[in-house]
């Protein structure tokens, strides 16, 4: 199993994250602002599950994380436009992992 783990600054706008392989889980964490994003292929595209400092916690239905399609020019994932994880100028730091099959 090779997990995937790095950092990348938040743009506000969607981010493709070219890790090589379409991740079955990811998890997002905005070191700068106090949130977590995490996703699993079964929660669907574009969603996740948000934590954040202040105590709250939900389901994204939007702007959330997706995988790949083969219409890409990149195979990973893609961090959606959250306005409290993918924030500009602040670092997140993702960690991927693929199937275990």
């Amino acid at each position: 199993m090779r997990i995937k783990t790095g950092t990348v600054e938040g743009t506000g706008s969607t981010i493709n994250m070219d890790i090589g392989f379409i991740p079955q889980k990811v998890q997002l964490i905005n070191i700068d602002g106090d949130a977590i994003l995490e996703w699993t292929e079964d929660i669907g595209a574009d969603k996740g599950y948000k934590i954040l400092g202040t105590g709250l916690n939900e389901l994204v239905a939007s702007l959330g994380i997706t995988v790949s399609s083969s219409t890409d020019t990149f195979i990973g994932f893609k961090i959606g436009a959250d306005t409290d994880v993918n924030v500009t100028a602040e670092t997140i730091v993702y960690t991927a992992w693929p199937a275990t099959d």
